[in-house]
């Protein structure tokens, strides 16, 4: 017993650390839709109240209609009968009426609650720190938010709906039982605590087993992915993986389904247990006031009073429980939402920032600077030091992993590095408004998002700001030798792009390549940052364009990483990384007459081009 006791203790303890949750969970219905709110709670009072209407008007019916039938129909006696007769159908039609009004209201504030909700997780997804999306901590987080906040938001609306009116609803029902003795309303609470334990212990139970299998379940969303995709299709038919990942798929779901309904029967099991004690109690109710009634110490209609009063009572009552725990385990699950709202950045204006130079006069320098990516060991950059003057084009090349692009996320304050300085003019880059510091660099990416926009669009989404014309996107199209394949679409800049909608066309590799260097020429940023630029291009398409790129740098400091020693040989200067550090510096020719690794490496290029 005392064992028993102790757990009970423990589970009430833990159910009652979810409770300041709840009221966030309010708060966040009533910001989504105040005005539907108000009018949703307003009738949910009438409709707590009907029900009332209808048990108090049925003793005065049954007692009318008794004495109606032994007066042989006489008329005075029949008219009261029809009168009460009338109020409960005026009551049983009001009560349709709202039942249809709440279904409209609940709809659309349901719908702004969810949209609400989609909202801010989007928005924090944005603001959230670069870092967080190296951690498998923050993706669970966010699925958890994702996957249960939308529908929970809109069944937590449905739940407190259901608590107000049947709240109300109960409330004055137990106001009717008092006259019959006041053990009643305590016997009709008392007989719902073995259900309300069960309610409790499985919303905690499947709470924590939602939390435990989140990374089993996205694991399941990425099998998946991997066998519905067009990115995974060629390859999945090729190597003939696709009985593979359905194995995969299918065993973890296997897994995860019979926790599940294990989970299931165990509360269906307590259920019926709980449910054999509540109907026993009401057993001994109804009897002892049948006997009450054969004893002449009641009519008839008291019976049908009482009968209807305890019946609906309990009734009641086991619906109160339930939307009790599903308001709980709504607030539970919830709560990963607020989890995931909690979720502060670490990169963040500083409290006294400094105005961000309009032009770049003297340049960039990164002064003894070391970054590892979090969870890493590895330092991606140790004591690196590098200067790029203003108006000048530099190159980085190197292997992979010599952190080459990880100067790009640091120069853009995606993350700030652990020791040393990275200036712009003089300004260490974590005093300026990050805002106005990313309005100053514009880049192409390595792997530049194929948006599923037109063509227009897609070079316009590089300024949105700007609110550029047709000219100016057609002009950068033109800069990066976007406008050929641009100009071979049915449609023009109005053709969509992508395979994800109807009528959209797909590019090749080197021409998304192509929008995407139109989409960081709009922006005309005095920081041009081009990751790969050429690497999706054959050497014709890159002998035109590089034969542009210096009319298109003029006046703008330029950073160029790639593997192309035929693209780093425009530049005014040329670093070799390697392992985090530069080795070598040097224009093309003082490169090439060191004799070090840039030779070397430009030797074993030039022998297979």
């Amino acid at each position: 017993m005392t064992e028993n006791l102790r757990i009970v203790a423990s589970k009430l303890r833990r159910a009652l650390a979810e409770l300041p949750y709840l009221p966030k969970a309010v708060a966040l219905v009533w910001h989504a839709a105040r005005g539907w709110t108000t009018a949703w709670a307003i009738l949910l009072v009438a409709k707590g109240l009907l029900p009332v209407a209808t048990v108090y008007l049925t003793r005065p019916l049954v007692n009318s209609l008794v004495a109606a039938i032994r007066s042989g129909g006489a008329w005075d006696q029949v008219r009261p009968a029809l009168v009460l007769v009338a109020l409960m159908a005026g009551v049983l039609a009001l009560t349709d009426v709202l039942r249809s009004v709440t279904v409209w209201i609940r709809t659309a504030q349901a719908e702004l609650v969810q949209d609400h909700i989609s909202g801010v997780i989007h928005q924090k997804s944005v603001a959230a720190d670069l870092a967080f999306y190296d951690s498998p901590d923050f993706y669970d987080h966010l699925h958890r938010a994702r996957s249960d906040a939308p529908y929970r938001s809109v069944a937590l609306v449905e739940t407190l709906g259901s608590l107000l009116q049947n709240g109300i609803t109960l409330a004055a029902m137990l106001t009717v039982l008092i006259p019959f003795g006041l053990w009643m309303p305590v016997a009709l609470l008392g007989s719902t605590l073995p259900a309300c334990y069960v309610v409790f212990s499985h919303a905690l139970r499947q709470y924590h087993w939602r939390r435990r299998t989140t990374a089993e379940e996205r694991r399941t969303w990425y099998y998946d992915w991997v066998l519905t995709t067009r990115e995974t299709a060629a390859e999945v038919r090729l190597f003939r993986l696709g009985g593979h990942f359905q194995s995969l798929y299918q065993s973890l779901r296997r897994r995860l389904r019979d926790e599940r309904v294990a989970l299931a029967r165990s509360q269906s099991l307590a259920e019926i247990a709980a449910g054999a004690a509540a109907l026993l109690l009401a057993g001994l109710a109804l009897g002892w006031m049948i006997w009450r009634t054969v004893h002449g110490r009641g009519t008839l209609g008291d019976l049908a009073l009482f009968y209807q009063a305890f019946n609906q009572g309990l009734g009641l009552m086991r619906s109160l429980l339930e939307s009790v725990g599903q308001l709980y385990a709504n607030v539970l699950f919830l709560g990963n939402l607020f989890e995931f709202l909690a979720l502060q950045p670490q990169v963040v204006d500083s409290p006294s920032p400094v105005a961000a130079p309009a032009a770049v006069k003297q340049g960039i320098r990164f002064s003894g600077v070391t970054f590892r990516y979090p969870g890493s060991d590895r330092p991606a950059l140790e004591d690196f030091s590098l200067t790029v003057p203003a108006g000048q084009i530099v190159a980085l090349v190197g292997p992979n992993g010599a952190g080459k692009s990880t100067l790009i996320k640091l120069l853009c304050r995606f993350y700030d590095p652990d020791s040393g300085r990275i200036e712009l003019d003089g300004i260490d880059l974590r005093g300026l408004p990050i805002a106005d510091l990313r309005r100053l660099i514009t880049i192409l990416f390595q792997e530049p998002v194929h948006y599923n926009a037109t063509a227009a669009e897609n070079i316009a989404l590089g300024d949105l700001a700007a609110s550029p014309g047709r000219a100016e996107i057609e002009a950068a199209a033109r800069d990066a030798g976007a406008d050929e394949p641009i100009a071979r679409l049915p449609q023009g800049y109005n053709n969509l792009l992508g395979r994800s909608f109807s009528s959209g066309a797909e590019l090749s590799v080197g021409e998304w390549q192509r929008l995407a260097l139109a989409r960081a020429f709009l922006r005309r940023a005095p920081i041009l940052i081009l990751d790969e630029p050429t690497s999706a291009m054959d050497p014709w398409a890159e002998a035109d364009w590089l034969a542009r790129f210096r009319r298109l740098s003029a006046g703008r400091t330029a950073l160029i990483i790639t593997h192309r020693f035929t693209t780093a040989m425009h530049a005014d200067t040329i670093h070799v990384l390697q392992q985090g550090r530069i080795i070598e510096s040097g224009r093309h020719q003082d490169l090439m007459a060191l004799g070090g690794h840039y030779a070397q490496w430009w030797s074993t290029q030039m022998k297979l081009v």
